[in-house]
C-alpha cells in the first residue's frame, strides 16, 4: 500500500496517519513518549526543503514509503567502507580500525526543493530487530554540510570500531528546514515515518563450507509501555541455500518465558537446553517472545555451512510485532544475513 501525500496541506497528512494508523503500527511511537507532529506548512514554498535517504530501492521520499513487509532496515543509500574512498558495496567494519559511513542525501524529495543546510548524524547500535530511540543508540560522529539539489554522498569517520562486531546504523539529516514529521521510541516507525532517516541492518556470514560455526548477536527490543510477545520469523529471500544449518540460543530467562507461554513456533525444534534450530527456513517463526519495557535481550544466531556454495544467498531475520487491535502484526525491524561463497 503506498499512501500518496498532498504537498500543500502537510499537516492534515499528519492527522491522517495518526488517526488511520495509531492503533496499528504508530502504537510503537505512541506509547508516552512521541513527540507532537510539526506542521510543514509553517514553511514557505521557497524555504522548505526536502533531503531524503531511501528506505528502499523503490523509495521517492513520501511519508511512509507504503512498504510495511520490506527490509526498511537495510537503507541502500548507507553502506561501510574500509577507507575514505568510496567503495563498490557495504562491508563489515574491522574492531578497532577506522571505518567510514557513506550516505547519499538525496535532495528532490517531494515536500521542498532548494539548497538544504543542516547536520548528518550516525548512531550505531547492536545489530538485530527492533531498537529504541534514542535509548538504544550510540552516537558514531555527524557532519554539517549544504546539500544541493540532486544526490550528495558524503562520509562520516567511524575511528576504533568497538567490540561488539555486528552493527545496526542509523543515519538523521536534521535541518531547521526539513524537520522531522514525529517521533517516538521505536526507531522503526521513525525511520519509516520521517524520510530524513534510515536504517542500515546488514551482515556477512562466511559460507565456505567448512563446518565452521559463525555466531551473529540479534537484539530484540520493545518499544511499547507494557510486556508484550513478539515473533522472530525467518525468510529466504530467493531459494535457501543447501547444507546452510540455523540455531537461535534464546538464552535462559527468555526461553522460560517462550516455555511458558506455550512453546509456539513453526518450522521449527527445540535443541539444547535454551536454543531452537530452524528445520523449514522457508515458513519458521518463534512466536510469542515477551519482551519487557526498555530491556534488550540478545538472541545468538549460529550459522553453519555443511557444503560450499555456489552463490551468495541471503536470509532475512526479522522481530514481527504484537498484534494490533486491528489484528495485524507489524515487521518492527531486522537484519539481511547474506551468506557468500568461499573466495579464490
Amino acid at each position: 500500500m503506498r499512501i500518496a501525500l498532498a504537498r500543500p496541506r502537510p499537516r492534515r497528512t499528519a492527522r491522517l496517519l495518526f488517526g488511520a494508523l495509531l492503533t496499528a503500527a504508530l502504537a510503537f511511537s505512541v506509547s508516552g513518549t512521541a513527540t507532537a507532529a510539526i506542521d510543514k506548512g509553517d514553511f514557505t514554498a521557497n524555504a522548505r526543503t526536502d533531503v531524503y535517504i531511501k528506505d528502499i530501492a523503490s523509495d521517492t521520499g513520501l511519508e511512509p514509503h507504503g512498504a510495511i513487509y520490506s527490509s526498511f532496515f537495510n537503507s541502500p543509500d548507507i553502506k561501510i567502507c574500509p577507507t575514505a574512498v568510496e567503495c563498490a558495496s557495504h562491508t563489515n567494519p574491522v574492531v578497532g580500525s577506522t571505518s567510514y559511513i557513506f550516505v547519499n542525501l538525496r535532495n528532490n524529495g517531494p515536500y521542498g526543493s532548494g539548497i538544504s543546510n543542516g547536520t548528518l548524524r550516525a548512531y550505531y547500535t547492536t545489530s538485530g530487530g527492533a531498537a529504541n530511540w534514542p535509548m538504544n543508540w550510540t552516537p558514531i560522529g555527524s557532519k554539517t554540510l549544504p546539500v544541493a539539489p540532486g544526490v550528495t554522498t558524503t562520509s562520516i569517520a567511524w575511528p576504533n570500531v568497538p567490540s561488539i562486531g555486528h552493527f545496526c546504523l542509523l543515519l538523521r539529516w536534521e535541518s531547521a528546514t526539513d524537520p522531522m514529521l514525529f517521533e517516538g521510541t521505536s526507531t522503526s516507525i521513525n525511520t519509516q515515518y520521517n524520510n530524513n532517516i534510515a536504517w542500515k541492518n546488514a551482515n556477512t556470514v562466511p559460507a565456505g563450507g567448512s563446518g565452521v560455526i559463525s555466531d551473529r548477536p540479534f537484539a530484540m527490543a520493545n518499544a511499547l509501555a507494557e510486556p508484550a510477545p513478539f515473533d522472530l520469523a525467518f525468510r529466504p529471500l530467493g531459494e535457501p541455500a543447501p547444507g546452510v544449518k540455523i540455531v537461535a540460543d534464546l538464552g535462559p530467562e527468555l526461553f522460560e518465558r517462550w516455555r511458558a507461554a506455550g512453546g509456539q513456533g513453526e518450522g521449527i525444534q527445540v535443541v539444547g537446553r535454551s536454543a531452537v534450530q530452524v528445520v523449514d527456513p522457508n515458513k519458521a517463526q518463534i512466536k510469542g517472545l515477551l519482551i519487557k519495557p526498555e530491556e534488550r535481550p540478545v538472541v545468538k544466531l549460529s550459522f553453519t555451512t555443511s557444503q560450499a556454495l555456489q552463490k551468495a544467498y541471503t536470509l532475512q531475520v526479522v522481530q514481527v510485532g504484537p498484534a494490533s487491535k486491528l489484528g495485524e502484526s507489524f515487521d518492527v525491524g531486522g537484519v539481511d544475513y547474506t551468506f557468500e561463497p568461499r573466495k579464490g
